[in-house]
């Protein structure tokens, strides 16, 4: 479904992604594994057209990925960890927007938060949640929008032991229902939850 052929990036001379290749297929989950500072998160960035490459193509289905392109963005969802929140709408007021936006039954909202088991939230303000509340409240959107490829920056960051084998299991399940996921992860038990393919980068 993904194929990265050949993504190279630099910043001022120094060589931040040196031509990876890589694929995600339809079913399975695939982890970026490196130390800090090798390039994962740009790597996911580039992969979005979130930061410009010097060299390579990203395709999706044999087709250059253009996230200009609606049916692009329909098919891709991207929690990366540069999002902002309406001020003065609530947990549960942004999830219903974004599912309306993408066309999903709203029945999906209390399921989603249910889920996540923070229903006793979605009626906080983002900017009032604690950290692990608020990784909670991103993953969400997953839950509300259909996609067919999910892209995760170290989603276990901020979770505690049981939520991060929640996320092994709900992504293994949405590798199982044929839906692709690339994401960067440190966490061994994650990887392993997940039946996570591993690209190791490194500098």
């Amino acid at each position: 479904m993904l194929d990265v052929r050949g993504l190279t990036k630099t910043f001022g001379g120094v060589v931040v992604i040196d031509e990876l290749s890589l694929s995600v297929e339809r079913g399975e989950v695939v982890a970026l594994v490196g130390a800090n500072g090798v390039g994962k998160t740009t790597t996911l960035r580039a992969v979005v057209g979130l930061e410009s490459v010097d060299a390579g193509e990203v395709l999706l289905d044999g087709e250059t990925f253009d996230e200009r392109r609606a049916d692009v963005r329909r098919r891709v969802c991207a929690l990366l960890d540069d999002q902002a929140w309406l001020p003065e709408t609530t947990v549960a007021e942004h999830l219903a927007l974004y599912a309306r936006a993408f066309g999903a039954d709203p029945g999906v909202l209390l399921d989603a938060l249910d889920a996540l088991e923070i229903a006793h939230i979605g009626d906080r303000m983002p900017g009032t949640l604690s950290s692990g509340q608020t990784q909670r409240f991103r993953l969400a959107q997953a839950l509300v929008r259909p996609w067919d490829l999910l892209l995760l920056d170290e989603p276990e960051q901020r979770l505690d032991v049981d939520g991060r084998a929640w996320l092994g299991r709900f992504l293994g399940e949405c590798a199982d229902g044929g839906g692709g996921v690339l994401m960067a992860s440190h966490d061994p038990t994650l990887l392993d939850a997940s039946g996570a393919r591993t690209v190791v980068i490194e500098r």
